[in-house]
């Protein structure tokens, strides 16, 4: 296979940041090349230097042995480079055809947009990729994982020589990964060559010819996927071993509920749905894709208020209309889309970690005690270990996993005693999520009552002390820590009025 890209030498720097240090990369033709390492590793940055959202600092990019500049995106779509960001990047109040088209509309006459030939576009694409969406569609009212994978029919509709895939399959439930897995075959066929960033090594065993792995800005190695141990990976990654123990479930058996839910109904979203939740207990939250978990979730936090039911928290009814609601009854939500609910990525690290705990800070004279944030924010960036210059540096420039843990940090400032966690670990490397699950078992080992969402059921098994199985919008059942797969999945599966 001959190399489509080469990329030799690359180096980036920003506000006290080295973030690619004399980076070489290549893609051949017809390959899936998996780009992997912690967050901050540089994998997005070395990715946004190659589709021409960064310039470098240094090194040059060959594109089929040819040295090229790649001034900005265009250029790099005009030499056949198409990216995937991780996080969404479309227009929520336009539909589907006009995202996938943005900027080359078809044209009739004086200029007009051809929304026929648009809207045509955008089905052959959606067809391909085997995806029932009507391109009329605003994407604002499609899921999270429906948008993802209008992001994937935007790239592919550049007809892109190579395309770079960030995180493509965080969002999307099992069907769609076979369908996203099934282009990238076609793809492959076509003789398109893949950059594969993922942190789900299943994926990369399954998909990728080659690993390479990076580190603290600078590559360490390029591996067969098939050749190399998972446990290589994960050590060239971390430059540590990681234990996979699960900690020992605690006998809760006697503990205060923390928060009770007594039929629950929004819609066909969410039908009767009742539990409790203890003290010191995490309740994993799992079913497929749809099943209601993020609905719940956001029902809870008053983000979406049910139509009827009861919620207690600490044994006394509460009335749950507005997130502020549930803020003053304890209760702390971390969206699964945290660029859109969890962070104002304008804002330094600081400001977002306080952002809900302001008060704490006001001094008698209505002015905000800098000195003593700055002192707090500092404590959470060397607890959670998050990647950053300081604490004024803007939450936009961070990683993603960087910027999950910041969320994490402001509700964690904020002492609540019920906290629910929507999918925790999304576009978290291994390493970082180890820090997480180690985390969470320390907040609930203090008395915290957590419910965590998760799309990854081995790591519902890991953390959930019970888990709490939910398919179109009802609760099927709640079964023990460490329960069986197939259990969870038969719960997972269990349509309204089939036996158990």
């Amino acid at each position: 296979m001959t190399d489509l890209v080469r990329m030799e030498g690359i180096e980036k720097r920003f506000p006290g940041v080295h973030a690619l240090k004399s980076v070489d990369f290549d893609l051949r033709a017809g390959e899936v090349h998996a780009l992997m390492g912690e967050n901050g590793a540089g994998k997005s940055t070395l990715m946004k230097v190659l589709s021409g959202v960064y310039q470098p600092d240094g090194g040059r990019i060959l594109i089929d042995g040819a040295e090229v500049a790649l001034p900005g995106p265009r250029a790099a779509q005009d030499h056949g480079i198409g990216i995937i960001h991780q996080e969404l990047a479309l227009m929520r109040d336009l539909t589907v055809a006009q995202n996938i088209w943005i900027g080359r509309e078809p044209r009739l006459s004086f200029g007009r947009i051809d929304e026929a030939r648009q809207n045509a576009g955008a089905t052959a694409i959606l067809a391909r990729m085997n995806l029932g969406i009507d391109p009329r569609t605003p994407v604002g009212g499609l899921t999270i994982a429906r948008q993802q994978m209008v992001e994937i029919a935007k790239a592919l509709s550049y007809r892109s020589r190579v395309l770079i895939m960030d995180e493509p399959t965080a969002a999307l439930n099992d069907a769609e990964i076979a369908e996203l897995f099934a282009i990238i075959a076609a793809l492959r066929s076509e003789g398109v060559g893949i950059i594969y960033i993922s942190h789900k090594m299943d994926e990369i065993r399954r998909i990728s010819d080659r690993v390479t792995v990076m580190r603290d800005g600078a590559r360490v190695d390029t591996v067969a996927a098939a050749d190399t141990p998972v446990s290589r990976i994960i050590s060239m990654m971390v430059g540590r071993e990681l234990t996979e123990d699960r900690a020992a479930i605690p006998d809760l058996s006697g503990a205060e509920t923390a928060l009770e839910l007594r039929h629950l109904w929004r819609g066909r979203e969410l039908r009767d749905i009742s539990f409790t939740l203890r003290r010191g207990e995490i309740l994993g939250l799992a079913g497929l894709m749809g099943a209601g978990r993020t609905e719940l979730a956001r029902a809870i936090f008053g983000a979406e208020p049910c139509d009827r039911g009861e919620i207690l928290v600490r044994g006394r009814p509460v009335a749950i209309r507005a997130p502020a609601d549930a803020v003053r009854a304890g209760i702390g939500y971390l969206s699964e889309d945290r660029k859109q609910f969890g962070l104002a990525p304008g804002m330094d690290v600081r400001a977002n970690v306080a952002m809900a705990s302001l008060s704490r800070f006001a001094s008698r004279i209505g002015t905000i005690d800098e000195a003593a944030l700055g002192r707090v924010a500092r404590g959470y960036i060397e607890t959670l270990r998050i990647r950053t210059p300081g604490d004024r540096q803007q939450v936009r420039l961070l990683s993603g996993g960087n910027q999950q843990k910041v969320v994490i940090a402001k509700w964690l400032l904020r002492d609540c005693n019920v906290l629910i966690f929507d999918e925790p670990t999304r576009g978290i490397d291994v390493g970082a999520k180890a820090e997480i699950y180690r985390l969470l078992n320390e907040l609930a080992a203090k008395g915290k009552a957590i419910i965590v969402i998760s799309s990854e059921l081995p790591e519902v098994l890991r953390l959930a002390h019970r888990i709490a199985v939910m398919c179109e919008g009802r609760l099927t059942g709640i079964l023990p820590g460490g329960a069986a797969q197939e259990d969870i999945m038969a719960l997972a599966t269990k349509r309204e009025g089939e036996a158990a």
